[in-house]
């Protein structure tokens, strides 16, 4: 019998509320499924939200209170499903865990959106999202099989950069395998988040599980992720898919881009990091009034205002205080920048607030991929496309095709003299 499924990757980006994007999230799993979709990916904190250039209003020693606000919108944008702040694990999804008082689940009923979903469309949902649990905030994958409802969930392990903030840490646990049978075809998956990818650890431990569909969505929009996609296909001799979204600065959310439309008398926007001036400790009152220019490379230089009684100064008092930006990996300054429209040359370049500036640059250009157990690109990178499926089919015979030369779990991995242990974590592929 041929071992074939027709996979795709979403590059579909979060919409305003929660609630409108589980709707595109309906639209997409339907579309895909009238072109024969088995399985489909969404990015990393689809649902929820990845909040990409937010600073929470954070520095070493201080807090702001609208970076607190904006923790408290993101807060609500999560999703609760109904599980404990440890990981109830097998309880959580055989729905042994006591209901509230009056309700027929627990949560606030996105996992049994999410099971409608893929019931009605008849294909296999894995999504990222942010979930929200008693007082914290996880980046989570759950897999929604459309005749059994939801097999796993996991919580990423480890937050990357600036995500530590906002993010708790899930436990290694979570990093169980999956099983099920599509087509006739055996499927053990795992997803591995983000930068958890870049873990050799981790994903020898999931290697070691014998998995052959490998999810990694992301928020990593950089060229070399791909590559990174390649190894893991060739290395683990499974299939990988990842998916990423792809957002324009305009497109961020109102509580990120919102306050950005004004400019403080220091100089700096209202929001995160632009604000680090006017910390809770009350440093920066007296900074002297300044405006921002952007030049043809983005780059923000900061003016100050000429008093009128000191126009013999000019500008050479001026500081180059460029607003400060989230520089983790996922960030739009680690990012290859894509082609927009040329700003004009830097000798005639006028003052604008940083929201004016290149409103329309992409803060993430997506990089969605599907790759073979060979590590060829079957599909993608895709970039600067929003929206957009990206859809191929593969043959997982190909995976044990592989094996002859390359099984680093087993034959070709030296477990007599190299042993991998994870804390409450089984190694041991999962029964099929």
């Amino acid at each position: 019998m041929p071992q074939k499924l027709r996979l795709a990757s979403a590059q579909s980006r979060t919409l305003s509320t929660t609630a409108s994007t589980l709707s595109a999230l309906e639209r997409t799993t339907k579309s895909a499924a009238q072109q024969g979709v088995d399985i489909i990916l969404f990015p990393e904190a689809y649902l929820g939200g990845y909040p990409r250039t937010c600073s929470f209003g954070n520095a070493v020693g201080g807090r702001t209170p609208e970076g607190r606000d904006q923790f408290l919108q993101y807060f609500h944008a999560a999703v609760d499903l109904g599980d404990t702040p440890a990981g109830a694990g097998d309880d959580w999804i055989d729905r042994k865990l006591p209901l509230p008082a009056g309700k027929k689940y627990r949560g606030d009923g996105v996992r049994e959106e999410l099971e409608r979903i893929a019931r009605e469309a008849g294909v296999f949902i894995v999504t990222g999202l942010v979930e929200r649990c008693a007082g914290t905030l996880y980046c989570g994958v759950v897999y929604v099989c459309p005749r059994l409802g939801v097999l796993g969930k996991r919580r990423k392990v480890m937050p990357t950069g600036a995500e530590r903030m906002i993010w708790g840490q899930g436990s290694p646990s979570t990093l169980r395998a999956v099983t099920t049978e599509i087509k006739g075809v055996r499927l053990c998956m795992a997803a591995a988040i983000c930068w958890e990818n870049y873990m050799p650890l981790l994903r020898q431990s999931l290697y070691a599980q014998n998995v052959n569909l490998w999810f990694a969505p992301t928020a990593d929009a950089r060229d070399t992720w791909a590559s990174l996609m390649r190894t893991i296909g060739i290395e683990g001799r499974c299939v990988v898919l990842s998916a990423n979204q792809c957002v324009r600065k305009s497109q961020l959310p109102e509580w990120i881009n919102g306050s950005k439309s004004e400019t403080r008398a220091d100089g700096h926007g209202e929001n995160g990091a632009d604000k680090v001036a006017s910390m809770e400790n009350g440093g920066g009152r007296n900074r002297r009034q300044s405006i921002i220019t952007v030049t043809k490379d983005h780059h923000e230089i900061c003016w100050p205002v000429v008093d009128n009684k000191d126009q013999t100064s000019g500008l050479s008092n001026g500081a180059g205080d460029s607003s400060a930006i989230d520089s983790s990996p996922s960030s739009p300054t680690t990012t290859k920048q894509s082609q927009v429209s040329k700003p004009s040359p830097l000798s005639n370049i006028q003052t604008q607030t940083s929201t004016d500036a290149a409103h329309d640059d992409f803060v993430s250009r997506g990089g969605s991929c599907i790759v073979s157990p060979f590590g060829e690109l079957l599909s993608g990178p895709l970039w600067e496309k929003e929206d957009e499926l990206l859809i191929t089919e593969v043959d997982f015979e190909d995976c044990e095709r592989g094996r002859l030369d390359m099984d680093v779990a087993g034959s070709y991995g030296r477990l007599d003299s190299f042993k991998l242990s994870v804390e409450g974590l089984d190694l041991n592929p999962p029964p099929s």
